[in-house]
């Protein structure tokens, strides 16, 4: 997936300015971004302020987190049970 040149942070500061009132095509040629892009990211951080985006990431980060401990432990399960199904 390509990285976006904004970070998490613009992006909400440029959708701040279409909640102040400001033209989507205005907004769109003055940060150089297309239309769809602005409504993607109008979708998927839509009212969220800083404070919001700062726990989204971390919660993001703890779900990464807690996948990885779980495919670990899923392996050393099913190692071990090999290896109890061979004694038997």
């Amino acid at each position: 997936m390509k990285k976006s040149r904004f970070t998490e942070a613009q992006i909400v500061s440029i959708l701040k300015e279409y909640e102040a009132g400001k033209k989507t095509t205005d907004i769109c040629r003055e940060h150089g971004i297309s239309v769809p892009t602005f409504y993607q990211w109008k979708r998927k951080y839509g009212g969220m302020d800083n404070q919001q985006l700062k726990e989204l990431k971390a919660l993001q980060e703890e779900n990464a987190r807690l996948k990885r401990m779980f495919a670990d432990l899923s392996l050393d399960h099913r190692i071990l049970k090999e290896i109890i199904e061979k004694k038997l």
